[in-house]
C-alpha cells in the first residue's frame, strides 16, 4: 500500500536480522557467462541495464537470455520498440530461442507495456530499447531527457512491486557513455556495458555497477551466424599458433576484471617515405605506444625508431590499456626494428616507466598460472613475482636493458646455436653481408691498399695506373672472403655503437 500523506506509515521497520533474506535470492539467467558478470544470476526486482553500441549484439543476446530464462513457473515478457514482432520472430528462428512461455510484444507506449505486464505476470522483464519507450503523460519525443526519466522510474517501481526482475537496454553516445540522463544509471540496480569490435567475434560484458555483486568480472561471449554463445576459454580467440615464432610479435597476459586473458602484441616498422612518420594503432592506446618508443630509444639505446612508420596492433579484437602490456609493447617493437624474433613460448608481463624500470603490476601469480595452462615455457616479468607455476621458467627483468637481452643484437637474433658450435646462422649472415658490403677489417686493408697503389700510380704514367688498380682489385679480391649471393636485404643495425650487445 502507498500513500502521499505526510507521516503516515506504510511498511513496518524491522531489525535487519529478521528480514527475510530469501526474497534477494538469485536466479540463473541460463548464460554461464552472464551469471559470472551478474554475481550468480538475477536477482528477483533488480533492474539492470545493458548498455553499448548498435549492432554489437545487445538483442541478440537478450533474446537469448529470455528464453532460456522462461520455463514451467517463470514467464518472460520481451518488449520490442525498435523491431516488429515478426523481425523478432524471425531472429528467434536462427538462434533457436523459441519458448512456449516467452511472450513477445512490440509496444513504444508506456501504459500499453504495464498492461502487458498485469496481462502476462511475467517473472522477467526484457525492454529493448529503454529510449524507444515513451508516456504519453509526458511531453517530448522518445529518448528525451524527461522520457526517458519517466519511462525507466515506473518500470523500476512496477518490478520493485512485483518482485520481477527486469532487462532494460540502452543506447551509448559516440563518445561511449549511456545516452540519456544519468540519473537512469543511478536509479539502476546493475549497469552491464557490452563491449566489441563490430568486425571481430568477441563480445565482452563488463560491470560498471552491480549491487548485487563485484564489478571486476568479466563475460566473453563469441558472436556467429546462429547466435551468441559464452566462451569459457576466451584466451584461444586472441593467439595465433605458428610453428615458428615471427619478428614483431610479443605475447602477454592481461587482467579482465580477475579473469587473465593471454593476449597477442605485434608490431611493424617499415622505412618512411614521408617527413612525419606514420604512428597506427589497433586494440592498443596510441599514447603508450609512443611511450614505449621513446623508452626504447632513449633507455634502451635502439635507435632510427623515430625515422620510421610504425603499427602496432593486437589480435582477436581485444583491447589492451593497462599498464601491465607495457613490456610487451616494447618487446614488439623491439623485435619489429630489429627483425629479430623473440623466443617461442614467451610472455612478457611489466609496467614500464620514463626510466626504463619494469614496476610490478597486480595478479602476477595468476597471469602465470593462466600462461602456464596454455603451454607457454618462460615468462618475463618483474622482480619478486611469487610463486611461479611448477615446469615454467622465470626471468625477472629491473629495467627495459634486462629485458631486451632477450633480443641478439641485429638480425642475429633468435636464430638458436649451431649444432657445430660455431655461433649462431643469424650472425653467420650478418657477418657475411658486413663482409660484402667492405665493412670488415679484411674489407677495410684491402680497400687501403687499393688506394695506395692507386696513388702511387699515378705519378708513373696511366698506363702503370691501369696496371696497379688491377693489381689492387685482385689483392683485395683475394684477401676479403667472397660474398655469398645475398638471399634477402640485411637489416639494419639498429643499436647505437656505445651501447652493449645485448646478447
Amino acid at each position: 500500500m502507498r500513500t502521499t500523506a505526510p507521516g503516515r506509515v506504510t511498511t513496518s521497520a524491522l531489525p535487519i536480522a529478521q528480514v527475510d533474506g530469501r526474497q534477494a535470492t538469485a536466479r540463473s539467467t541460463g548464460v554461464p557467462e552472464l551469471d559470472r558478470v551478474l554475481g550468480g544470476g538475477l536477482v528477483p526486482g533488480a533492474v539492470v541495464l545493458l548498455a553499448g553500441e548498435p549492432g554489437v549484439g545487445k538483442s541478440t543476446l537478450l533474446l537469448d537470455v529470455a528464453a532460456k530464462a522462461a520455463g514451467p513457473g517463470h514467464r518472460t515478457l520481451y518488449v520490442t520498440g525498435e523491431e516488429s514482432a515478426s523481425q523478432v520472430r524471425l531472429r528467434a528462428d536462427r538462434i533457436d530461442a523459441l519458448d512456449d512461455e516467452l511472450y513477445l510484444a512490440a509496444e513504444t507506449d508506456l501504459s500499453a507495456v504495464l498492461g502487458h505486464l498485469d496481462a502476462v505476470k511475467p517473472s522477467l522483464l526484457v525492454v529493448d530499447s529503454v529510449q524507444t519507450v515513451a508516456s504519453p503523460e509526458i511531453d517530448g519525443a522518445p529518448g528525451g531527457m524527461a522520457q526517458v526519466r519517466e519511462v525507466a522510474g515506473a518500470l523500476i517501481r512496477a518490478s520493485k512491486e512485483r518482485g520481477m526482475a527486469t532487462l532494460l537496454v540502452g543506447h551509448v553516445t559516440k563518445d561511449g557513455a549511456i545516452a540519456g540522463p544519468r540519473l537512469l544509471e543511478h536509479l539502476v540496480d546493475v549497469v552491464l556495458s557490452f563491449e566489441g569490435d563490430r568486425h571481430a567475434r568477441l563480445r565482452l560484458v563488463r560491470g560498471v555497477k552491480n549491487r548485487f555483486g563485484a564489478t571486476d568480472e568479466v563475460g566473453c561471449f563469441e558472436l556467429h551466424d546462429e547466435g551468441i554463445t559464452g566462451v569459457t576459454d576466451p584466451s584461444g580467440l586472441f593467439l595465433t599458433r605458428r610453428d615458428e615464432p615471427v619478428p614483431g610479435t610479443c605475447l602477454t597476459v592481461t587482467l579482465e576484471g580477475r579473469r587473465p586473458l593471454v593476449a597477442e602484441v605485434q608490431a611493424l616498422t617499415v622505412d618512411s617515405q614521408i617527413p612525419s612518420p606514420r604512428r597506427t594503432t589497433s586494440g592498443l592506446e596510441t599514447s603508450r605506444v609512443s611511450m614505449m618508443l621513446a623508452v626504447l630509444e632513449q633507455r634502451g639505446r635502439i635507435s632510427a625508431l623515430g625515422k620510421r612508420d610504425i603499427y602496432s596492433a593486437t589480435v582477436g579484437g581485444v583491447k589492451l590499456s593497462e599498464p601491465a602490456a607495457d613490456l610487451a609493447i616494447a618487446l614488439a617493437l623491439a623485435s619489429a626494428a630489429s627483425d629479430t624474433p623473440l623466443p617461442k613460448n614467451l610472455v612478457a608481463i611489466g609496467e614500464v616507466g620514463l626510466a626504463g624500470e619494469v614496476r610490478r603490476v597486480t595478479g602476477v601469480q595468476r597471469r602465470l598460472a593462466e600462461a602456464h595452462r596454455l603451454g607457454f615455457t618462460h615468462a618475463l616479468v618483474p622482480a619478486d613475482p611469487g610463486r611461479i607455476p611448477a615446469g615454467m621458467r622465470v626471468t625477472e627483468v629491473a629495467d627495459i636493458s634486462d629485458a631486451l637481452l632477450v633480443l641478439p643484437r641485429g638480425r642475429s637474433a633468435g636464430r638458436g646455436k649451431r649444432a657445430d658450435g660455431q655461433g649462431t646462422e643469424g650472425e653467420g649472415r650478418t657477418e657475411a653481408g658486413r663482409r660484402a658490403e667492405g665493412r670488415t677489417d679484411e674489407g677495410r686493408r684491402a680497400e687501403g691498399r687499393t688506394g695506395t697503389a692507386a696513388r702511387t700510380s699515378a705519378g708513373r704514367g696511366e698506363a702503370r695506373t691501369s696496371t696497379a688498380r688491377r693489381t689492387a682489385r685482385a689483392s683485395s679480391a683475394k684477401d676479403a672472403p667472397a660474398a655469398p649471393a645475398p638471399r634477402e636485404e640485411e637489416a639494419p643495425d639498429l643499436w647505437e655503437e656505445d651501447s652493449a650487445a645485448p646478447f
